[in-house]
């Protein structure tokens, strides 16, 4: 990694650790595209995306647990079915072609666009709505896919679902989704140290710096308004969506 690397990761590192705390995701939406455009294959810029997802969603995660926003037994629901998914499919991403990842990538950001809704975002009433478990743990399950065959935190996948398949509100979901995703990227992490995927340094270096930005989004998460935040979200899946399919055509094309 030269310096010049370094210097591009830094303030990328903020933006992806910002949208991270702020839209509950492991800002992989941000890390893969820069290892990609770094030199990195497909599979190795998964990988350390996905290291990088680490740190920055546990800094989200805890800003969110300090502030009593996170209830014990949804989290615990939620966080356990992505890590336990995540093992299992972190097996599989080697099966696919770099452009079938990419490809993959492509459809799922497609569909998140025509999902993703806003609420009402009345404080009180997140506090109070139950949330189903099991519905729950099946998002953890779609988390787990993401981060582990994708090297996606999940966040993009698992907050549409919860508004819209669970009616969980938004700000609940994206509190929800950001420790699913620290849970779902750990569990991958492990199983991509153990064979040898990815540069766990660089990684690590990126989710370290954006840690600090997703613990300061998420803190003045109840101040933005449900409408923007949805907005935001199906902003980002199109733009992504588009770089995905280009980037997938290309290795298609060159045989990758």
């Amino acid at each position: 990694m030269t310096l010049a690397d370094v210097l591009l990761a830094v303030p990328l590192g903020l933006l992806a650790g910002a949208l991270a705390g702020l839209l509950g995701i492991g800002g992989g939406l941000i890390f893969a595209p820069l290892l990609l455009w770094m030199g990195l294959s497909p599979h190795q810029a998964l990988a350390t995306s996905t290291f990088a997802i680490v740190p920055t969603a546990i800094g989200g995660s805890y800003t969110h647990w300090r502030a009593r926003n996170l209830p014990l037994r949804p989290a615990m629901a939620i966080g356990l079915s992505a890590f336990v998914t995540a093992l299992v499919f972190s097996r599989l991403g080697r099966l696919a072609a770099g452009w079938q990842l990419l490809t993959l990538q492509a459809l799922l950001y497609l569909l998140l666009a025509l999902m993703i809704r806003g609420d009402r975002g009345d404080l009180e009433a997140e506090r109070d709505q139950p949330l189903p478990l099991f519905g729950l743990m099946a998002v953890g399950v779609v988390a787990g896919l993401a981060g582990g065959m994708l090297g996606l935190g999940g966040g993009l996948l698992m907050v549409p679902l919860m508004v819209s398949g669970l009616s969980v509100p938004i700000r609940q979901a994206i509190r929800l989704s950001t420790l699913a995703v620290a849970c779902s990227a750990s569990a991958a992490s492990l199983q991509f140290l153990h064979d040898g995927r990815g540069q766990w340094m660089l990684g690590l270096l990126l989710g370290a710096v954006a840690a600090f930005a997703a613990q300061w989004t998420a803190s003045r998460l109840d101040r933005v308004n449900p409408g923007t935040l949805a907005l935001l979200l199906r902003a980002l899946s199109v733009l992504l969506a588009f770089d995905s399919g280009r980037r997938a055509i290309q290795l298609a094309l060159q045989g990758g």
